[in-house]
């Protein structure tokens, strides 16, 4: 959850390469993390990106900006040279071309960012470490439309092409409205054993996470867990796990569910914490997958089933690896 500096406050534009289409439709690979990964081209060299909606900028690890041979900011450019993410300041580089899929973006800004615990946890989990991060900036005016459980990503290639986009069956699914915060960051309405609350719509969380100083005054009991979770420029936060009686996202309701339980002083901020309703954490990949959930941000809509899909709830007896949210 990055604090942007106001040159990036207003919502980003982006440049489309000619296409013959109006969308594409890209397959994702879920990587051991549970993070949706998709395939991607940096000025022509191959790159793997997180796609993480809890990030409203994307981003390149800072020893491969290099590799990729991105360019600085000029002195004539509009946008800043430097971001503050989490309370540090991160360069700005440009991407002469990033491909997705059939849809390429011209002169496309990145932040470079230490992503070491990125590294270290694909390291235990003996998987190749991610490049980047594409995040809300590419999303919203792609008019995205992301399947969780399906791992498929639709992207518009034409902003001003009309029609609903193809393979995208609402049946069976609950509609929750998103708020979008002038930082990019999507926030749905919901409930804690009763109490409300929201949630911020985190695919780079690896499950759904809530705010430690939350769980404790409604008076959950917590277990300890061997595990931790991180964040870009944030240490490491030890991680406990709470059974929640009840869980509601918009009319969705899910019970008896096991989450994370993390301080998020730092990821979120403006006093959301201890807002009416407070933001009491994120939701995560675990039960977006489990949920089928479907994040459209050209309505801004987050579809869930009300069913659970029929797989193994996340273990936190393994890894719960990295959170990479800004």
């Amino acid at each position: 959850m990055a604090v942007l500096v106001a040159a990036l406050a207003a919502m980003p534009q982006v440049t489309y390469a000619r296409v013959d289409t109006r969308f594409v439709a890209i397959p994702l690979v879920r990587s051991r993390q549970n993070h949706l990964m998709v395939r991607a081209f940096i000025n022509g060299r191959e790159a793997w990106l997180t796609i993480d909606s809890g990030a409203p900028v994307s981003a390149i690890a800072v020893n491969r900006r290099n590799f990729f041979r991105l360019k600085p900011i000029t002195a004539k450019s509009n946008l800043p040279s430097r971001i503050q993410i989490n309370g540090a300041f991160n360069n700005v580089a440009i991407a002469r071309e990033l491909r997705l899929g059939g849809l390429t973006l011209v002169d496309e800004p990145l932040v470079t960012v230490d992503l070491g615990n990125s590294a270290r946890a694909a390291r235990l989990v003996h998987e190749e470490q991610i490049d980047g991060i594409i995040g809300a900036d590419i999303l919203f005016p792609t008019q995205a439309v992301l399947d969780c459980q399906r791992q498929l990503l639709i992207l518009k290639t034409d902003p001003d092409a009309l029609g609903d986009v193809p393979s995208f069956d609402r049946r069976g699914l609950k509609a929750v409205p998103i708020q979008v915060s002038d930082g990019f960051n999507l926030y749905v309405n919901g409930s804690i054993n009763g109490k409300p609350a929201k949630f911020m719509v985190d695919t780079g969380s690896f499950a759904t996470l809530l705010h430690r100083s939350f769980v404790r005054r409604m008076r959950i009991a917590t277990r300890e867990t061997q595990y931790s979770s991180s964040a870009v420029n944030l240490k490491d936060r030890g991680l406990r796990v709470a059974k929640i009686r009840n869980l509601s996202v918009g009319s969705v309701n899910i019970t008896g569910k096991d989450v994370g339980v993390i301080d998020m002083e730092g990821l979120i901020h403006d006093g959301l914490l201890e807002g009416s309703p407070p933001v009491a954490g994120l939701l995560g990949a675990e039960t977006l997958r489990r949920h089928h959930g479907i994040i459209d941000f050209g309505t801004r809509t987050l579809y869930l089933q009300q069913r659970e899909l029929p797989w193994q709830r996340i273990s936190w007896r393994r890894s719960a690896g990295p959170n990479f949210t800004y």
